[in-house]
């Protein structure tokens, strides 16, 4: 019985939990967003996209919403700080592909365009 009290002592209050996952919720969208507006932008240019330009900026639209849940699942039974830790890590990961993803449309931009 000690190990299941000292496994329920580690884990943080259902408020916290939820108060941090909604501040870095709001990055995570504000990511999403960013990819939607690219695509977009991208879409309605003169010249389009291709399937493997749809691809690559769907795949960035849809990466932010992943990494979240993959965070959220291994951080949410730690103790707070550990948890928005994992948050953190996870919206690092994020920027760094987004980073890619931009990298690669300026260099590569005329193999994305249909």
């Amino acid at each position: 019985m000690s190990e299941v009290a000292a496994v329920r002592k580690r884990t943080s209050p259902t408020g916290v939990v939820v108060a941090i996952a909604v501040f870095f919720g709001l990055f995570y969208a504000y990511a999403v967003w960013n990819a939607v507006d690219f695509l977009v932008a991208q879409a309605q240019g003169p010249l389009g996209l291709n399937g493997y330009g749809w691809t690559v900026l769907l795949l960035a639209v849809i990466f932010p919403l992943i990494a979240f849940g993959a965070a959220f699942a291994l951080g949410w039974r730690r103790t707070w700080w550990e948890f928005a830790l994992v948050l953190l890590t996870g919206l690092a990961v994020v920027a760094v592909f987004w980073l890619n993803i931009i990298a690669y449309s300026v260099t590569n931009g005329a193999s994305m365009i249909g």
